[in-house]
């Protein structure tokens, strides 16, 4: 599957990338030489082949991690107890995200 090089400035956009000239060439092949590796993965005949579930816990498909059991939910301000930065009952967290 080919990408376009604009397709690839507004994937790079939403994931808030800032990429050259020359990375967006990369990238346009790039993700598309993945995507055309997947379109090979789809032509595949898995009917005969189980679903995988739990891949690193050996057990039987019932099995559970551990038991489901109701408990009390933590306080509020037991929950915030060790936040660096609270108030009205919240975390706060710094902006990472800026947009310009």
């Amino acid at each position: 599957m080919k990408l376009s090089a604009p397709e690839v400035r507004a994937i790079a956009e939403l994931a808030n990338l800032h990429l050259s000239e020359a990375e967006i060439g990369r990238m346009t092949r790039d993700l598309g030489d993945i995507l055309t590796h997947i379109e090979k993965l789809n032509e595949l005949d898995t009917t005969a082949i189980a679903p995988m579930a739990q891949v690193l816990f050996d057990a039987p498909d019932t099995a559970s991690l551990r038991e489901d059991v109701e408990g009390t939910p933590l306080a509020n301000a037991v929950a915030l107890a060790n936040a660096p930065i609270s108030g009205e009952q919240q975390y706060k967290v710094p902006r990472v995200i800026e947009r310009q």
